[in-house]
């Protein structure tokens, strides 16, 4: 029972540590990835009971990873929670991951009492006395950071942080609680005064020249829609489809945004980046007159290292919920500060309304049509023979969308292989390990959605590298009967790093090649199921016959350490 079902009042004295595990119940938390300490002890003992469901994880940089994968399927708020000292220093890549990706973490850590500050308190990091300062460790990976030292304030601090956690540009918030202060008591009422926003309360109303916008669509030959993660967190994935088809108006995505219109579709040029085909460069730099941004932010895998082709002598448009990123990077015709979605809608019904509108879709759809029939002229025997290097790759990414079309959630460490070989339906969901593109993120990630989005299959792909930095939170699926996926590239290398020693560092090989352990016994340990991929004919009895919906298995594909993708990931 939680504390307020034992039917105490709000008037009522409570422990910190028990008004701390109702604020997350307030803020609709229902699972709190970490590990239990002795300074977290107490907050522990009430989450005991409580609707909030604790996770043990089996280290605390995968308690961060878990609760950055909860908060982005769910676009909810997530927590975790760590012991004082290396508890929490643990969780700082993760942390930094969610940081980046704006994802509204809050972090619980302990510390020691207070009345040891600056003794040598075991695992204190209070930053006296020459001990580590935690929240200087966090001020630039964090929306909102406090050391809580005493009561009085602890309303105004909740209020502050859940105002970083709800805000229009959010991200992680770290409340550290010294072991005697969660022993405190304080008044239920606190909770009282917490303004909590409701769903939506914050929607960004468009400012911007939406008939400017109009405008020049009608004045396009071939207009080209860019659209980024902002496209989808805004709910517009309908309304970009709407738009394309309504104007025949061909879309290319970001790496994060791909899926937002179903690619392989015919008015889909896939994904614009440095590591995809380049079948939405090349449409774009030959083709394009227009260029819609459509709340892409246009970083360095997007536009190739900002390459000055892309945009050479076209016009620019550009709509964003995010101030900042209008004319960050590039001076745009026309730029749109507001909710993607509300601009769409607007602009649609404009469009709608214009009889010249209705003629354009044909035209540009014929121009699509013969850029992709010069597209697909044979391949020299070069560029064939690269691409057959990595077929098995390719056939495992037409496998997975052959076979699951629809509800299925994709967690990709990897990212190189996806983007050219893998087309994302509308209906599914891809998460690529952008933010700080940490290693060992697929795995926890992966785990901690599942604790949100239960229905459909979910696989986490990462290379032999970061498995071996992450595979132990595959006993945390097994212990909470998690069903996952984990795909694992083995080459016996750090593939990134052996293929920019060979372009660029003379093929002197260092520190990039290991033994890996026996993925088969490894697996049999965990008690999961294990497939090696070594042929396309194992690829097709794994899609045909294994449970990839309700069991755990670790997937290994073959592939040779000296095959290496062409693009250049370093200048």
């Amino acid at each position: 029972m939680t504390s307020a079902r034992r039917g105490k009042p709000n008037d009522m004295k409570i422990s910190v540590s028990e008004l701390i595990v109702r604020y997350l119940e307030r803020l609709g938390v229902e699972h709190i990835f970490g590990m239990p300490g002795a300074h977290v002890l107490p907050i522990y003992d009430h989450l005991h009971g409580s609707r909030v469901q604790s996770v043990l994880v089996k280290h605390e940089q995968g308690a961060a990873f878990m609760a950055g994968g909860y908060a982005r399927v769910s676009h909810k708020i997530s927590a975790c929670i760590a012991t004082a000292g290396p508890g929490a220093t643990n969780l700082v890549t993760g942390i930094a991951n969610a940081y980046a990706e704006r994802l509204p973490v809050l972090v619980i850590t302990g510390e020691t009492s207070t009345y040891i500050f600056g003794k040598g308190g075991l695992q204190e990091s209070s930053g006296e006395g020459g001990a580590i300062d935690q929240g200087s460790l966090f001020s630039s990976i964090t929306r909102y950071h406090k050391l809580i030292e005493r009561t009085d304030y602890l309303g105004q601090v909740l209020n502050q942080a859940t105002r970083a956690l709800f805000s229009r540009d959010p991200g992680p918030v770290l409340l550290s609680i010294p072991y005697n202060v969660q022993k405190e008591l304080i008044d239920a009422s606190v909770l009282d005064h917490l303004h909590i926003p409701h769903h939506g309360e914050q929607r960004q109303t468009q400012s911007g020249p939406i008939e400017a916008l109009e405008r020049l669509l009608q004045a396009a030959s071939t207009p080209v829609i860019v659209a980024g993660y902002g496209a989808i967190k805004a709910g517009a994935r309908g309304d970009v489809a709407r738009l394309s088809q309504a104007l025949g108006i061909p879309v290319a995505s970001s790496l994060k945004a791909k899926g937002v219109v179903s690619e392989g579709s015919q008015l889909s040029l896939g994904c614009l980046g440095v590591t995809s085909n380049g079948d939405a460069y090349r449409y774009i730099v030959e083709h394009a007159d227009l260029v819609i941004f459509l709340g892409a932010g246009f970083n360095e895998r997007t536009s190739y290292l900002w390459d000055s082709k892309l945009l050479a002598g076209k016009k620019v448009a550009q709509v964003d919920r995010d101030a900042a990123q209008l004319n960050k990077v590039f001076k745009a015709d026309v730029a749109i500060h507001g909710d993607i979605r509300d601009v769409l809608t607007e602009l649609l019904a404009l469009l709608e309304s214009d009889a010249a509108s209705h003629g354009l879709a044909s035209q540009r759809l014929e121009k699509l049509r013969g850029h992709r029939h010069a597209a697909a002229l044979p391949e020299d025997a070069e560029t064939a023979g690269k691409r057959a290097q990595f077929h098995l790759m390719e056939a495992f990414f037409a496998g997975l969308a052959a076979r699951f079309p629809e509800d299925a959630m994709i967690f990709d460490d990897n990212i190189v292989f996806a983007q050219s070989f893998f087309d994302v339906s509308h209906a599914n969901h891809y998460f690529p390990n952008s933010g700080i593109s940490s290693l060992g993120h697929a795995i926890p990630a992966a785990i901690g959605a599942q604790f949100f989005a239960k229905n459909g299959p979910t696989f986490a792909i990462l290379g032999d590298g970061g498995f071996q930095m992450c595979c132990m939170e595959i006993m945390t699926a097994v212990n909470y009967k998690i069903p996952l996926n984990v795909a694992v590239i083995n080459n016996a290398s750090m593939g990134l790093i052996r293929k920019n020693q060979f372009q660029l560092y003379g093929e002197r090989y260092i520190d990039c090649d290991f033994v890996n352990p026996d993925f088969k016994l490894l697996a049999q340990s965990f008690g999961i199921n294990h497939r090696k991929i070594e042929s396309v004919a194992d690829l097709d009895d794994l899609f045909a016959h294994a449970d990839l919906e309700g069991s755990i298995n670790l997937i290994e594909i073959m592939l040779d350490k000296n095959a290496f993708p062409t693009y250049l990931s370093a200048r």
